[in-house]
């Protein structure tokens, strides 16, 4: 069998990286969510899903400020 054409090995490669990539922006769509991240004194942080109360009411005081910063 004779061995491929160098262009050939060069789409390949390429091709093969744009998978890789596709493949990462799809992964990190499914997993990117909102939520809301409060940062405690001393580094510790904590996240808060959406759905939570405590949640609600970060996205709430959020969308408060946001309005009156317009």
């Amino acid at each position: 069998m004779p061995a491929p054409k160098p262009h050939r090995a060069i789409v390949g490669r390429v091709t093969g990286y744009a998978d890789e990539a596709a493949a990462y922006l799809r992964r990190r769509r499914m997993t990117r969510k909102p939520f809301a991240r409060v940062q405690h004194a001393g580094g510790r942080s904590t996240a808060y899903a959406p759905d939570s109360d405590a949640g609600r009411a970060l996205f709430a005081a959020a969308a408060r400020l946001i309005d009156a910063a317009r």
